[in-house]
């Protein structure tokens, strides 16, 4: 990864994260503050739901007092209680009385119970009432000759000859008076008993915690009690919509913000990383000439030093024993010409360092040929119809040349494949050699490319390092795939003419 690269990601993360944190934290605010706004708004639509069940509640014993002196003052009803005449007229005692006071609940109850007087439906005539505990308010599921419904009721008592009798009076609980109670647009409220279920529409939230009340289900007899509750609901569709759009919105702003931040990392990054990367360059290229100076030293020392030493006993010998001295150069000739061919391929490999190159057009395919010749031991699988490349013929065959070389060797003479494979890519063309041999550890990966550096006996450690500066410099590129024991293969890319 180039230094620009690297310098181009640090300044993205360095500005992105304390922009995402930055925008992250507004939109966890900003969440806060409108839940904590409809936490408000639900706390007082429960306050509203509390007072309205209060003063309609008040409202009903209001009336229930006045007909509980109207009723103790009826000597008709008195009649009937005490001599049991005119039972008409307490059938529709509670009708009459319920029309009158405003009412859609309304039964009178004996001592034990029973109905004596129902305004609401007429048939409920001694059968057992719903047992409202104490003095209310409550809920009770009542008959009508239409259906049944809720109410909301309170209860009074009150004597007649004698004999105590119960007062029971209420108001319809429906949809209007729901949506009366619904003063805020966004909210909504709703009655849940004891058996219903959860609301079956997934955009309805159920939030707040409105105040229970006692109910009876008294449509199939007195009924048992149980708690029923005014739940505020708000849809979340709504809510989910805003979250959309937010969401929305605070994306675009972020990919703008990041796109702004990256075109100016990218500008900084470019500034700062051509002079950076010009003097990391130049210290390289100081480095490397300062190693291969050393190595240049190192080796021509080690080829000089048999000639020294030979032409020192030359020296030696011609001084004190004259005559001996052509016996004794002929002894030591062989060293002095092995010296010498020595001396002569090191200078032939370092001046193959920096081949002079010439591009034009090449056809891959006959390079590789030329390159393995009739050898059995390597196997070509030539692509048909490649296109041409901008290359150096030469070079190009001193890299394929190099390459299966190195792949034969691998081999360590043992049995196995070297295979030669050509193929065309995406603008560029594909060479690769693979072998069956000893393949190379990671640590000798890391080091194949490195001048000198070598695991042949008697290598010179160039011929990885010359393919690699050979590739470079016709613009290509070059990959390895290895596993110690499973081979080597090694990828050459040329960009296609």
């Amino acid at each position: 990864m180039k230094f620009r690269t690297r310098l181009l990601i640090s300044f993205g993360v360095v500005v992105l994260i304390p922009l995402l944190v930055f925008g992250l934290g507004i939109r966890r605010e900003m969440t806060r503050r409108v839940t904590s706004e409809d936490e408000r708004r639900v706390d007082a639509l429960v306050n509203v739901i509390t007072a309205d069940i209060a003063r309609e509640s008040d409202r009903i014993s209001a009336r229930l007092v006045a007909l509980r002196t109207s009723l103790a003052g009826d000597n008709r009803f008195r009649g009937v209680v005490v001599r049991g005449e005119d039972r008409g007229y307490v059938l529709d005692y509670a009708s009459d009385a319920m029309r009158l006071a405003g009412l859609d609940f309304l039964q009178i109850q004996d001592d034990d119970g029973r109905v004596v007087s129902s305004g609401h439906f007429r048939n409920e005539y001694d059968r057992m009432g719903p047992a409202i505990p104490g003095a209310g308010p409550a809920l009770v599921h009542a008959n009508t000759a239409e259906g049944t419904f809720v109410a909301l009721v309170t209860t009074d008592s009150v004597r007649v000859a004698g004999r105590p009798f119960r007062l029971i009076g209420g108001v319809v609980i429906d949809s209007a008076y729901l949506a009366r109670l619904a003063r805020d647009p966004e909210l909504g409220v709703a009655l849940a008993l004891p058996r219903d279920t959860a609301t079956a529409d997934p955009t309805v939230l159920i939030v707040g915690e409105p105040p229970t009340l006692p109910y009876v289900d008294a449509a199939d007899g007195p009924g048992r009690v149980e708690q029923a509750r005014f739940v505020v609901t708000r849809s979340s569709a709504r809510l989910t919509e805003l979250q959309r759009s937010v969401n929305r919105w605070f994306l675009a702003a972020v990919l703008i913000a990041a796109l702004a931040a990256l075109l100016l990392a990218g500008w900084l990054s470019t500034r700062i990383s051509t002079p950076v990367e010009a003097g990391m360059r130049e210290m390289e290229r100081r480095a490397a000439i300062g190693d291969l100076a050393r190595q240049v030293n190192h080796d021509v020392k080690n080829g000089l030093a048999p000639l020294r030493n030979v032409f020192r006993h030359l020296t030696q010998v011609a001084r004190e024993q004259p005559g001996e001295l052509p016996q004794v150069f002929t002894e030591r000739q062989g060293t002095v010409e092995s010296s010498i061919n020595y001396l002569e391929t090191l200078a032939a490999n370092y001046a193959k360092l920096s081949p002079q190159t010439e591009r034009k057009s090449t056809d891959v395919n006959t390079v590789v040929r030329e390159s393995i010749g009739g050898s059995s031991a390597v196997k070509a699988k030539l692509a048909e119809g490649l296109p041409p490349v901008s290359a150096d013929a030469l070079v190009l065959r001193r890299v394929i040349e190099n390459l299966v070389s190195n792949a034969v060797d691998s081999l360590d003479g043992k049995t196995g494949t070297v295979t030669v494979i050509t193929e065309k890519g995406r603008g560029v063309v594909r060479i690769a050699v693979s072998d069956t041999g000893r393949g190379m550890s990671k640590a000798e990966l890391d080091r194949a490319f490195d001048d000198f550096y070598t695991t042949k006996q008697g290598g010179t450690g160039l011929g990885l390092s010359i393919v690699r500066r050979l590739v470079l410099d016709s613009n290509g590129t070059l990959k390895v795939e290895t596993e110690p024991g499973e081979g080597s293969k090694f990828i050459v890319e040329i960009p296609a003419q």
